[in-house]
């Protein structure tokens, strides 16, 4: 993806070679390479922040979804313990009325 963007490899840097005049390196060259340099350097900058940006929100995310998962345990273990606490109730209710039921046809 990035390959795009940046225009030299590590390589290319470490084997440029400049011609060289009798005062010294060309000027000219030597600030074109530097200047793809710097281009790609803040091209680097850019992706860096851009991936720094979407790795904390989906550190932010994960954490949300955690948060979440936890919750729903919670609802659910509530929700089971309070199913079979209304299911125990509900059936000695019936029994309780099924016994009146029964044992108060059975007095008269």
């Amino acid at each position: 993806m990035y390959e795009e963007r940046v225009t030299l490899t590590i390589q290319d840097i470490l084997e440029k070679e400049f011609k060289i005049d009798p005062r010294g390196y060309r000027m000219q060259e030597v600030d074109k390479f530097l200047d793809i340099i710097i281009k790609d350097y803040n091209e680097y900058n850019k992706m860096l922040k851009a991936y720094e940006k979407e790795r904390q929100n989906l550190v932010k995310e994960n954490q949300e979804l955690k948060q979440e998962i936890r919750n729903l345990k919670d609802s659910i273990a509530a929700a089971r313990g309070v199913e079979k606490e209304v299911t125990n109730v509900d059936l000695l209710r019936r029994i309780s009325q099924l016994e009146k039921i029964i044992l108060g046809k059975e007095q008269q």
